[in-house]
């Protein structure tokens, strides 16, 4: 449906040619040849005042110009006032999508930080969007940062290596940062920035190089990931074991251990252990016993950040501590719900250490 500045400017080029067409017919029709009818109809109607082509003698054709200059000048300023229409519209919508989007910022808290809308950028949003995560798009160009907000994601235009840009998203509100620029020299310089504005911010990282993940750790990234290098390892399997990975990669085209043990009806769940939980002081095999072997216990991360793989029965819990647990989804025993069950988590195929 055409907006109102847009079906103005339709409506006075139409009235403005019809105008012009019947000044000209007219003209003609008192016996004036069609390039002086043509002449005169432009100087009346935009007001040059070069004076008549021929006199205007009888009273009726002075009339008729009289009528072809309030039309004409009538339809050429409604045409004008429909461009200036168009442009303030889109001055004063971009004024309030602005303020908008800068009162959602305002208000975003433990959230996402996505520095980079390309490819990988556009998946990670596509994922998380998914997940109902929320997050903010960050990118320096102004095509990429468009086209998110295209997408429905809410995105700021910045340069993410600037303190300004990213404290314009809310680095300090914000639990997470995922850079992943295809350069690595700007997502090490991001990641010591943003570890320095916000020293609990968990910091995920894209290296292109091997020799950019220890660079990218010093930098205090917490998790690094090589897109390189999990592609060519996701070959290797390929070649070496490519019946496992056909099985792992089968049922329905789902692809992944993940699809393929939601198929199973399993998945991964992590149990935060906060302040107010009565698991403080209780051990993993407390955990299993309430459980009433419904799930298993895969790895405990300590509030340190430690991680420990299967961790044995005796070992205690802490405040802070977080234990992974995987088991089939409808299974999981009620007190996990009632002790700050996190979200669900989909294996993602990276090893734990």
């Amino acid at each position: 449906m055409l907006n109102s500045s847009f079906r103005r400017i339709v409506t006075g080029i139409v009235f403005f040619s019809l105008t012009v067409m019947a000044a000209v017919i007219g003209y003609m029709v008192a016996g004036w040849n069609f390039l002086d009818a043509i002449y005169m109809v432009v100087i009346t109607i935009f007001g040059v005042g070069y004076g008549e082509v021929q006199p205007l003698s009888s009273p009726p054709l002075k009339v008729f110009t009289i009528f072809v200059i309030i039309a004409g000048a009538l339809s050429v300023a409604y045409t004008v006032s429909g461009f200036v229409q168009m442009i303030t519209e889109g001055e004063i919508r971009r004024a309030l999508n602005l303020k908008r989007m800068t009162q959602e910022i305002e208000r975003l808290e433990s959230h996402v930080i996505i520095c980079g809308f390309g490819r990988i950028g556009q998946l990670v949003a596509r994922k998380l969007k998914r997940d109902r995560e929320c997050f903010i798009i960050l990118d320096s160009d102004p095509e990429r940062a468009a086209l998110a907000l295209e997408q429905g994601y809410l995105a700021y235009q910045g340069n993410a290596t600037d303190e300004t840009a990213l404290e314009a998203v809310g680095i300090y509100r914000a639990k997470s940062l995922a850079t992943v620029l295809p350069n690595d020299a700007a997502n090490v310089f991001i990641t010591l920035t943003a570890r320095e504005m916000n020293p609990n911010l968990m910091i995920l990282a894209r290296g292109e190089m091997p020799s950019t993940e220890k660079k990218l750790r010093l930098a205090g990234a917490n998790h690094v990931v090589l897109p390189a290098s999990i592609s060519a390892m996701r070959m290797a399997h390929l070649i070496s074991h490519p019946s496992a990975v056909d099985f792992l990669a089968q049922t329905n085209g789902h692809q992944g251990l993940n699809e393929f043990l939601a198929e199973l009806d399993i998945q991964l769940n992590e149990l935060v252990i906060e302040a107010n939980s009565p698991l403080i002081g209780g051990t993993i095999g407390d955990i299993e016993l309430k459980g009433q072997g419904t799930f298993i216990t895969v790895a405990l991360r300590r509030a340190d950040g430690e991680v420990v793989i299967h961790p044995s029965r005796t070992t205690y819990l802490a405040l802070g501590d977080s234990v992974i647990l995987m088991g089939h989804q409808g299974d999981m025993p009620s007190f996990t719900r009632q002790n700050a069950l996190k979200k669900e988590m989909r294996y993602r195929g990276a090893r734990l250490r």
